[in-house]
């Protein structure tokens, strides 16, 4: 039984209707040991009978069989492992990968093989020494003479193992000496018991094997025999397997790095939009971490606003006034807040305005000031100390210490101040309601918010002896652990009488989550707008992988030939694109950290707060949607790829 059988094959070309036949009937059995020459002139069908026996031509007629059994030509997978694990190639045009220097080259079959990474690289240095290449093994094809090309592909050839070795025109570029020297290896390669398929015109050529089959316009000529084929030997052959996915992300990545330069530029263009983005939701938490960190430091966390509730009232935290038409909050109800579970104490709210102070001869007017309750956070006291004791007041920096004394307006601490205001008194009359205070402390906001407090038993004794009403239409409410805010709250807002809700609550947490809202839209906006750069970036991956697939169509059918399946093709375009993707993130990412730092420096003068702050979410959508864009933009291109026929592939420029 013979090694390898051709029967009755046939194959026709069509164009339109007409057809053109280019075999017709061929049946040739070949064996091992032997050094087959095809020998025909141009158009008489031998190229398309190598690529029938090298498992690349699937459409025609007749059958192909190894070791008796019938190769199916409909399944790929099973032609990608015969070609992988049984054909070798040798081209007149080497097809050499040009972006891969002459080891990686020859590795390229190797990585389709059981073999170690060690055995790989050990196997392919000693076929390159058996073709006389030991010192050329980290040139480029583009480095390398016609004769050492041809010396690169018997290499790659015989790399896998193969017990078939198809050579097209291996002679057909070079010259006389080079043409010896490719003819002794190929007869040494029949030697080792393997079977050589040489496809000529060249009748010397032909005449170096130890059999010749001449092929003339589709039928077999004649069928010569010229001298006995060599003797089988006895080795065990290596090992096949499919390519690994760690194996075509490093060639994908051996590819990008040849290509460095054009590669950058594209990384370049892809980092700008990512960079947008991690830049503006950098943004959008310092400046919503501002506004948060600036109310906590006026207000504590720890104390929620209540007031009566109001259908479809709108109430605020700092809107509420004494003049307000908003109902009051009576003693009773004062003592049913208190009574909460986690509640620790229960204050009443005042805002009082127009305020005349009085202090060595001199008025100076506090627009707004109000009572000092828990609520109070104790950040913005910058000299002396919160009016907590009875009779003391708060003064704010700019507006009341230093326009008493601009020189010297901590000597204000500790002295005594007239204060006072009109209002209405439970009559409805308008009465003046005065007090004397001891000035407890300083306060500086910084953010051109004035702060005047005055201690509230102070306060509320003043209103009572001006018979002003002293219910207050909102109290501050102090839980005893900032874990339970929220849901006291609620319960708060649960309560009832007569099933008419009774109160309303606003806690530091949904007021930082209301601006946040509104920040987090803003950041949005920017985003969409950083969004069309990335747009544009993904537009110009799809663009260069479209250009890479039509750059690389010869190297595409170089690796299917050698075994590669469509999606190792696919994995390929794949995952150079990913490589494009994890750069951008990377190089996005260390651009948009250097800009914090320098906008946050820049505006460290202004206020000294970090106004950018790129967080590790940040960091991994950027990562995500680096990924995403080069997966989706690749999709397309790979499997175009993927799709080439080898011999269309091969056959290009």
């Amino acid at each position: 039984m013979a090694f390898l059988e051709l029967k009755n094959i046939k194959k026709s070309y069509f164009l339109g209707q007409q057809e053109f036949p280019v075999l017709k009937g061929i049946n040739l059995d070949f064996d091992l040991g032997d050094f087959v020459s095809i020998l025909g002139e141009s158009g008489g069908g031998k190229s398309t009978l190598m690529n029938i026996i090298g498992g690349l031509d699937r459409n025609f007629e007749g059958s192909v069989e190894l070791q008796g059994q019938a190769l199916d030509h409909k399944k790929e997978k099973a032609l990608d492992k015969y070609r992988r694990e049984t054909i070798g190639y040798i081209y007149q045009s080497y097809n050499l990968i040009s972006h891969l220097n002459v080891l990686d080259n020859v590795l390229v079959s190797l990585e389709m093989t059981t073999l170690s990474k060690k055995g790989r690289e050990q196997r392919a240095k000693e076929l390159l020494h058996k073709v006389g290449l030991g010192e050329q093994m980290r040139k480029y094809p583009n480095q390398l003479s016609g004769g050492q090309k041809q010396r690169v592909a018997i290499a790659r050839a015989l790399a896998s193992d193969p017990k078939v070795i198809i050579a097209d025109e291996p002679t057909g570029a070079l010259d006389a000496q080079n043409t010896k020297e490719v003819l002794e290896l190929l007869n040494q390669i029949a030697e080792e018991g393997r079977l050589v398929i040489t496809v000529t015109h060249s009748e010397a050529v032909a005449s170096e094997g130890t059999r010749i089959v001449r092929l003339a316009e589709g039928q077999i000529e004649s069928d010569e025999r010229i001298k006995d084929a060599y003797p089988l030997q006895d080795k065990e052959m290596i090992g096949s397997k499919k390519l690994s996915r760690m194996a075509a992300i490093k060639n994908a990545f051996k590819h990008f790095k040849y290509n460095i330069k054009h590669n950058s530029l594209i990384i370049l263009g892809t980092s700008i939009g990512l960079f947008s983005v991690v830049l503006f939701a950098g943004l959008g938490n310092g400046v919503g971490g501002y506004m948060g960190d600036q109310i906590t430091k006026v207000a504590n966390p720890q104390v929620m606003s209540v007031s009566r509730y109001v259908k479809d009232s709108d109430q605020s935290q700092f809107a509420d006034t004494e003049d307000s038409d908003a109902p009051a909050i009576s003693s009773a109800q004062m003592e049913q807040l208190k009574k909460q579970k986690h509640v620790k104490s229960v204050e009443g709210s005042y805002n009082i305005a127009n305020v005349d102070v009085k202090y060595n001869n001199q008025t100076q007017k506090m627009r707004i000031a109000q009572n000092w309750t828990a609520a109070d956070s104790t950040d913005s006291v910058k000299y002396g100390h919160a009016p907590t004791k009875a009779g003391e007041v708060l003064v704010d920096k700019k507006t009341i210490a230093e326009k008493f004394n601009k020189d010297n307006y901590k000597d204000i601490i500790g002295k005594q101040v007239d204060l006072s205001y009109q209002t209405m008194d439970k009559n409805k009359q308008l009465v003046m309601i005065k007090m004397t205070a001891t000035v407890s402390g300083i306060a500086d906001s910084q953010k051109g918010m004035a702060i005047n407090a005055v201690n509230t038993d102070t306060l509320v004794k003043a209103m009572q002896a001006a018979n002003v009403e002293t219910d207050p239409q909102s109290v501050s409410v102090k839980v005893d652990d900032l874990d339970n805010v929220t849901p006291t709250a609620e319960k708060i807002d649960s309560l009832k009488d007569n099933k008419n809700q009774i109160f309303k609550s606003q806690t530091i947490q949904s007021l930082i989550k209301q601006i946040q809202t509104y920040v987090n839209l803003v950041t949005t906006i920017l985003s969409t707008i950083a969004g069309i750069s990335l747009l544009v970036s993904a537009l110009m991956i799809i663009v260069t992988m479209f250009m890479s697939v039509s750059a690389r169509t010869k190297e595409i059918g170089i690796l299917r030939a050698l075994g590669e399946s469509k999606k190792d093709i696919q994995r390929l375009f794949i995952a150079e694109s990913l490589i494009t993707g994890v750069l951008s993130a990377v190089v996005a990412t260390g651009i948009a950290f250097l800009a914090q730092n320098g906008i946050n420096g820049a505006l460290k003068n202004i206020a000294d707060y970090a106004f950018i702050q790129i967080s590790t979410g940040n960091v991994i959508t950027a990562f995500i949607l680096a990924l995403l864009i080069s997966l989706l933009a690749a999709l397309l291109p790979a499997r175009r790829a993927a799709r080439l026929n080898p011999i269309d592939a091969l056959s290009a420029d």
